[in-house]
């Protein structure tokens, strides 16, 4: 199975950055596509950015702010954010998809919680 791991969660200011990134157990060439998610309280979890194969797809509230990336050799994938709102409160969650055996499965990690203040 692949296993993702967080980190770089915290406490930011409105207008500050703040930097996340996810190890990831396997190499990218055994996974399909790898995203970010986050959820706040009450209310679904949704996409934040997503990459794959050096595509990037950002959902259009997040282009300008959030920018995914990976690093092949360390086997990470990070998100940096930047003129963050307090609405960016939540958990962040790494996902990783992969076709397997004629199915495609979702792996996630156990999510980063990011704090904005006004």
């Amino acid at each position: 199975q692949v296993q993702l791991v967080e980190s770089g969660g915290g406490l930011v200011q409105a207008g500050g950055s703040l930097r996340l990134s996810c190890a990831v157990s396997l190499s990218f060439h055994s996974i399909n596509a790898m995203g970010w998610y986050r959820q706040a309280p009450g209310k679904q979890r949704e996409l934040v950015a997503a990459i794959t194969n050096g595509q990037t797809a950002y959902p259009d509230s997040m282009k300008g702010r959030f920018t995914i990336s990976r690093d092949n050799a360390k086997n990470t994938v990070n998100l940096q954010m930047s003129s963050l709102k307090p609405d960016d409160t939540a958990v962040y969650y790494c996902n990783a998809k992969q076709y397997y055996s004629g199915r495609l499965y979702d792996y996630w990690g156990q999510g980063t919680q990011v704090t904005v203040s006004s």
